[in-house]
């Protein structure tokens, strides 16, 4: 059962991605098709051809690997100037067929359906629009987990209450005699009340009654209580006692604060509709943040994997790692919302990683186009400035040696995170 359970939360990953890919792909052809482009192509998936479809001017299909997927536009660069000057060599080559790929998708010069014919404006927009899919996916699958399953978060109602003091000196999980009883037991507090407020003040959640009792050590409090759908008020005097308590900022550190011996029922919370969206701008703002760094971080993963250390649980991750996630979700012992939410987070920090990803200002990447959109513009801009003849479109084949570097080190990054994945992988269970 563990194994079906496994490749089940695996099958819904790799399923999750190929839908992201699917709506990235659509993020570009809806607005092209809009502005008139001629599309081709478009394509779920990479490597052979599982299916495909002609319909009207585009060929539609899914190939065999969901690392990907492309649509294919008339004119993604200007024609091939008439007279060249690129010698020889290898690069001059490479040059050459993108621009002999280039020209085989327009009509002709005058092509008017060309994807470099669109004002700047709409080239990003088409280019943008992938990426802004996978943002709002990430959004939609946040507000799932946030809004629509909640947050694990301890309520008013009591799960057990502790019947006596232990020491937090010594490791032990049981009464012995001599052991003081916990002012909760001592109260009458049993599992199944449900707190409706302590000292006069009504409290929403476990954590603004746990508050007042760590502030309020040796004084005697109220505490109104609802039990089988009657309210009662007990008297609750809180012991000083050294505990954990967990900052603001996250960090745990021990003092010394009053104590009860309560412990909460935990149960899923939803949140604001508003969190989804404001939990992945900030989460994106953190990947953002690291995208400069990630060249960095797959030499550490490698590092890591050839020397035998363990792998960093935040560093990069391949599609291989984060299905095995997935699959060690599916298995893990808790209610199956648990499960789901936990994968849909997946989900939706695989599409802020696209989103963030494809913005990098380097070809073949989206972000890659933009620039190119936009220095075109600014050439085009410049010459109505100064009152001069338009200038030719930007041709972007002269960067192709460059976007067989930016290839090249893509397959490098992926190809040893894939290996650290399989050899030396990211763990939840131990």
């Amino acid at each position: 059962m563990t194994v079906i359970a496994f490749v089940i939360g695996v099958v819904i990953l790799v399923l999750g991605l190929g839908v992201s890919i699917a709506l990235h792909e659509i993020g570009h052809l809806l607005p092209a098709k809009l502005f008139g482009v001629r599309v081709g192509q478009y394509m779920v998936g990479l490597g052979p051809t599982l299916w495909s479809r002609r319909i009207g001017e585009t060929t539609y299909g899914v190939k065999a690997l969901p690392l990907g997927g492309f649509i294919s536009m008339s004119g993604m660069y200007p024609p091939s100037p008439r007279e060249t000057r690129l010698g020889g060599g290898f690069f001059a080559t490479m040059v050459q067929d993108a621009r002999a790929a280039n020209d085989e998708t327009l009509v002709g010069r005058g092509d008017r359906r060309a994807f470099y014919e669109l004002p700047v404006w709409r080239r990003i927009v088409v280019m943008l629009g992938g990426p802004i899919m996978n943002l709002l996916l990430a959004i939609v699958f946040m507000t799932i987990v946030l809004s629509g399953i909640g947050v694990q978060t301890p309520t008013t109602t009591i799960a057990a209450v502790d019947a006596c003091v232990l020491p937090a000196t010594e490791n032990r999980g049981a009464c012995e005699p001599g052991d003081p009883q916990s002012p909760a037991a001592a109260a009458g507090i049993r599992p199944g009340d449900r707190i409706v407020s302590v000292a006069g003040t009504p409290v929403a959640d476990f954590e603004a009654a746990t508050k007042i009792i760590q502030a309020s050590p040796g004084q005697r409090l109220d505490v109104v209580i609802e039990r089988e759908g009657e309210r009662r008020t007990l008297e609750v005097t809180p012991l000083l006692a050294e505990r954990s308590i967990t900052k603001a900022d996250g960090t745990t550190t021990t003092a010394e604060v009053g104590f009860v011996g309560m412990t909460a029922t935990v149960a899923p919370v939803p949140q604001p509709i508003w969190e989804g969206a404001a939990t992945t701008f900030e989460r994106t703002g953190q990947v953002v943040g690291i995208i400069g760094q990630l060249p960095a971080r797959v030499y550490q993963t490698a590092v890591d994997t050839f020397s035998g250390a363990g792998r960093d649980p935040n560093g990069p991750l391949s599609v291989v790692g984060a299905g095995r996630l997935a699959g060690e979700v599916a298995v893990i012992d808790a209610p199956i919302l648990n499960r789901a939410a936990a994968i849909l987070e997946l989900l939706a920090a695989l599409n802020i990683a696209l989103f963030v990803f494809n913005l990098v200002p380097l070809l073949p990447l989206d972000g890659g186009h933009v620039v190119v959109a936009l220095w075109d513009g600014i050439k085009r801009a410049w010459a109505r400035l100064f009152r001069r003849p338009p200038p030719r479109p930007v041709d972007a084949t002269r960067l192709v040696p460059l976007t067989l570097i930016v290839v090249v080190a893509l397959i490098v990054m992926g190809g040893v995170l894939i290996l650290a994945d399989i050899v030396n992988p990211v763990k939840l269970l131990g």
